[in-house]
């Protein structure tokens, strides 16, 4: 994403990434291996929870744009390293 789309597409794209890596944070927590067993991912989840503040708004979105996409990229590589966890 280069940063040139409407309002209404970036609400969309960031509102969806923020809501995977949520969804994937609360997998990973009550998963079988457990959380031990996915120490950065969740921490970098943390992260961006607290840079966040618990404002999901377009506009807080918009203002850590370049952080919710940076942990979803550094959390698929690093899945891209475990891939017998997600067959």
């Amino acid at each position: 994403m280069d940063g040139s789309c409407t309002p209404s597409e970036c609400s969309y794209f960031l509102g969806r990434v923020h809501d995977e890596l949520h969804g994937l944070d609360a997998a990973m927590k009550a998963g079988p291996k457990g959380p031990g067993h996915f120490p950065e991912p969740i921490a970098l989840i943390a992260k961006l929870d607290a840079e966040l503040g618990g404002d999901r708004s377009f506009k807080n979105l918009k203002e850590h744009q370049t952080l919710l996409i940076g942990t979803r990229d550094k959390i698929n590589t690093w899945m891209q390293g475990h891939p017998d966890d997600y067959r």
